[in-house]
């Protein structure tokens, strides 16, 4: 982009209204409605088009009259049949570039006109009145010098150019402004062609000689005096169209506008814990109604994270409570009695503040593995051979007092999880055995209905029912003294949501079960 276009741009975004979006939709159907009067307004080659099809005709009709008048002029060599070629002669008039003479002056007094041509114009009179009542041209036949034969002899047109170039053997016409009392419409003011008058030039050749003049003249076809004799239905139309307009409005505003507005209602209600969201009107557009449907479960999923970071934010406060109770009590100790204390007795209160410093160390580092698992996003592209993942961490984990066991179908395919995450799982799985008591652990992989199944059974005691349903809360622990977190399953579980799988507690009289579906890569 130049550095105009690139100037104009930031330009048009700082001085861009704030439009509502009833008005963009009123705007957009009111210039969509207008189109048809704006297209009006050039349809001046339209009209352009109809005064050269009325040059056209004046032409062909001059030219039969002219043919007819020189074979019956007196004197003239009787007509030939054969063909002399064709030479059609195209409209010259242009409305935007041909000039627009006065209106044609009053003929001046002359002689009469010669006895050939009053011959012939007498003979062609009744020819003239028909074709004129016909077309509504009015014809006059003037001869060699100029002068009017029939109605209206003793007077001359020879000083019209369009006359002067006929005598000289040209065919001419001309545009001239039309009588000033003739009948006027409203919209004529609309029209260039509707002031103006056709007048056309023929020269009657005999003999090869120039014998007379056919002038023709007929007013200009218009395009609006067709519209203002029709103006009824015109504006029967025009209010078929604005009535449609209200309508469609009506439409637009209940199918997108209003839901839209109530929508932003909710939305400010959400904001300050007020209010509910709306069903999705059934008048809405349906995109509109899915957007109803997402904003709702978008709210649910805040309410829920809400919650969540409440209980979340209540659970670490109470889990570093205590610690930090014993650690403060264990240096008040210290403080008041240090110097009374046997070295024993001072030794044992530095233990149990420094357990309880480890022990905040232990939930601090938890607490950001947490975080990073919940942080996660699936979609990355990351991919894991899990088969893999759980063969080396077999090899690694297996001990003479706890042994690891794997049982992965052939060519299982890669899952839709980093190796690194899997690893964290497996080896929080089997470290979470481990520590409720367990000797053993096994491991069975599969794909299942498009998706990798992993089984994980040890042979512990088992997670009592009172427990089931809170295994995966974050602190909850059943080793709280011997120094659980109860921040490992929520990390586990966390890391394999992320991946867009999930892991579910499975019913076991035989220790504890879990399965874990992934998606494959």
């Amino acid at each position: 982009m130049t550095g105009a276009g690139a100037g104009i741009r930031p330009w048009i975004r700082a001085h861009w209204p704030r439009l509502r979006l009833r008005t963009i939709v009123f705007a957009t159907l009111f210039i969509v409605a207008a189109l048809p009067g704006i297209a009006a307004m050039f349809l001046r080659v339209y009209e352009n088009t109809l005064v050269r099809q009325t040059e056209g005709e004046l032409v062909a009709q001059g030219a039969a009259l002219a043919a007819i008048a020189a074979a019956d002029w007196p004197g003239a060599p009787p007509p030939r049949t054969a063909r002399t070629g064709f030479r059609p002669e195209p409209p010259r008039i242009d409305l935007s570039r041909s000039a627009v003479l006065p209106e044609r002056p009053v003929p001046v007094p002359a002689a009469p006109a010669d006895k050939s041509a009053t011959m012939v114009a007498t003979a062609l009179a009744p020819v003239f009145a028909q074709t004129n009542s016909v077309t509504l041209a009015a014809i006059l036949l003037l001869d060699s010098q100029g002068r009017i034969a029939g109605p209206g002899a003793g007077a001359s047109l020879a000083a019209l150019p369009e006359v002067r170039a006929a005598l000289n053997g040209r065919p001419a016409t001309v545009l001239r402004r039309a009588r000033a009392d003739r009948a006027a419409y409203r919209l004529e003011w609309l029209s260039r062609a509707a002031a103006v008058r056709l007048h056309h030039a023929r020269p009657v050749v005999v003999d090869g000689r120039v014998v007379g003049v056919l002038l023709l003249s007929r007013q200009a076809r218009n395009l609006f005096r067709g519209l203002y004799a029709d103006r009824g239905k015109i504006a029967l139309g025009v209010a078929a169209i604005l009535a449609l307009l209200i309508v469609l409005s009506g439409v637009l505003s209940r199918a997108i506008v209003r839901p839209v507005e109530a929508l932003g209602r909710a939305t400010r209600a959400l904001g300050t814990a007020e209010g509910s969201i709306p069903e999705p009107p059934r008048t809405a557009a349906v995109e509109i109604q899915g957007l109803y449907t997402d904003f709702a479960r978008m709210a649910d999923a805040i309410e829920r994270r809400s919650r969540y970071l409440r209980d979340f934010a209540h659970a670490v406060s109470h889990e570093f409570k205590t610690p930090l109770s014993g650690i403060r009590g264990a240096l008040e100790i210290l403080s008041d009695h240090g110097d009374d204390m046997s070295p024993d007795e001072r030794a044992r209160f530095l233990a149990n503040a420094d357990a309880d410093a480890a022990r905040l160390t232990l939930l601090a580092t938890r607490l950001l593995e947490l975080a990073r698992a919940d942080l996660g996003t699936g979609g990355s592209g990351d991919t894991g051979d899990l088969r893999d993942v759980l063969l080396r961490l077999s090899d690694a984990q297996n001990r003479k007092a706890f042994t690891v066991a794997v049982d992965c179908e052939p060519g299982l395919p890669p899952v839709a999880m980093a190796e690194a995450s899997l690893d964290a799982v497996i080896s929080a799985l089997i470290e979470n055995s481990r520590q409720a008591g367990a000797i053993s652990i096994a491991f069975r992989a599969g794909v299942e209905s498009g998706a990798a199944h992993l089984i994980a059974q040890d042979d512990g005691p088992g997670i009592p029912d009172a427990d089931r349903d809170r295994v995966f809360e974050p602190f909850f622990t059943t080793r709280r003294t011997s120094g659980g977190s109860g921040l490992g399953l929520p990390i586990v579980r966390s890391l394999i949501e992320a991946a867009g799988g999930t892991l579910t507690l499975m019913e076991s009289a035989d220790g504890a079960c879990f399965r874990i579906v992934l998606p494959l890569a």
